[in-house]
């Protein structure tokens, strides 16, 4: 072809194109950046956003994408997944709790290439976090990370009643608050229907007396025991003698606030507590108007009966929606944010308020220049166990967590049923999801 020939082609068809594009008022589709729609509960580390944000920004200036985050309240993230299934549109890449990716597992995209990437990067993952995000040899979701929870306590006011050590037992934390409740500063928990301090207080409540939902086929329902009478028993007793009895409403910022007010010697809560009140000691002041964090310090769940408890914190996850229109662009961003270069980024401003679904993350070097108060969080991903124990943690295990079936049966008991006939109340709302 004659160059002539080729120029007179080329500006015909450019000039096409424009007329095009003027037309229909808008760029040609290849030229429209992708957009990615990422829907996060707010981090309870204000600081985590800022850097996750950032991060975004970030990617977007180098790979021309559009992707956004939108912040929810966690308690309406079911909801929104719901809705989103049913209609066929929403957010690309959600963020999901504990063993959710079970509970919508077809209509999640197929990650497992990023997690075999990330697992053999970061050095394995923990076992939560694999039962959470994994079914057999299907990966559901990209586990993000672990939050772990702790008692968060004031120091001094523990030492005002005797108790110069932290608790190692239920009992003896029990005698601790009831002895503080009579000074007008009791323990804080919720039995609440919210998504995170609620069932980490009360599975591990339920396992510390030896209590289990499923024998381990997760077919046949075992709850109804001498050991999970007993737990209730003792969660009623602990509930008046040492408790405000005002968290039954709670969600899981109501004991952060009134932790903060002054309220409570003691609470099961994340790192969130602490990291804030350092972060904002001319806000958050003691009752002598100094800064209260350096009266603040952790302990992890005492022992009950069994032994020591098993505990349960936060399992994070990534799934990628199966409608989204943008797969291939939503992994190449999540392996972005996964990445140990970011990830490091995030790690480091949350503190180690989430300590990482894999191994790498508990050698990192932040945790050799933590306060003391946060090394407790450090191996918050060893030893710990997936709702639906001692069956798998399947999407039966699931719906009992999203209808709060365990913190249910405890809540009934403080609020005067018999503790034999709320556990006969829980094992039969576990059989319909169970043996139906």
């Amino acid at each position: 072809m004659k160059r002539r020939t080729f120029l007179q082609i080329g500006s015909a068809a450019v000039a096409g194109g424009i007329e095009g594009m003027l037309r229909a008022r808008r760029a040609p589709a290849f030229a429209q950046p992708v957009k990615i729609h990422l829907l996060h509960p707010p981090d309870f580390i204000p600081e985590g956003d800022v850097e996750l944000r950032r991060q975004i920004a970030e990617y977007n200036k180098q790979m021309k994408t559009e992707v956004f985050m939108e912040n929810i309240n966690g308690n309406d993230l079911q909801p929104r997944i719901t809705a989103a299934i049913q209609t066929g549109a929403g957010a690309d890449i959600i963020l999901m709790f504990h063993n959710w990716p079970h509970l919508y597992a077809a209509s999640l995209a197929d990650v497992s290439d990023l997690c075999e990437w990330k697992g053999k990067e970061q050095g394995g993952y923990y076992e939560m976090s694999e039962q959470a995000a994994r079914d057999g040899s299907r990966w559901l979701a990209l586990p993000y990370g672990i939050i772990g929870n702790q008692i968060a306590y004031r120091r001094s006011w523990f030492a005002s009643v005797g108790a110069t050590a932290p608790p190692k037992t239920l009992d003896e934390w029990r005698k601790i608050g009831a002895a503080l409740k009579q000074k007008g500063k009791p323990i804080g928990q919720t039995l609440g229907h919210t998504y995170g301090d609620a069932p980490t207080f009360t599975y591990p409540l339920l396992w510390t007396f030896g209590g289990l939902e499923t024998d381990k086929t997760g077919r046949k329902v075992v709850l109804n025991s001498k050991n999970t009478v007993d737990a209730v028993r003792w969660m009623t007793a602990f509930w008046k003698d040492a408790c405000d009895e005002g968290g039954l409403g709670w969600d899981d910022t109501s004991n952060n606030r009134a932790f903060h007010s002054g309220e409570l010697c003691s609470t099961l809560n994340g790192a969130s507590i602490y990291i804030f009140a350092k972060r904002n000691p001319e806000k958050i002041k003691d009752e002598k108007g100094e800064p209260m964090w350096k009266d603040i310090t952790h302990f992890n769940y005492p022992d009950g009966p069994a032994g020591k408890t098993p505990t349960y914190h936060l399992a994070t996850s990534h799934a990628l929606m199966k409608y989204s229109k943008n797969i291939q662009a939503a992994k190449e961003f999540l392996k972005y944010i996964h990445g140990k270069e970011q990830f490091t980024k995030w790690f480091e401003t949350d503190y180690g308020f989430n300590v990482g679904s894999t191994t790498y993350w508990e050698n990192h070097p932040l945790w050799n220049t933590v306060d003391d108060a946060m090394k407790p969080y450090r191996y918050t991903g060893r030893g710990t166990r997936m709702i639906g124990y001692a069956g798998p943690a399947n999407a039966r295990a699931g719906e009992i967590y999203s209808k709060y079936v365990i913190t249910d049966m405890f809540a009934k008991g403080v609020q005067g049923m018999k503790p034999e006939d709320a556990v006969k109340w829980a094992e039969g709302e576990l059989k319909k999801v169970y043996e139906s």
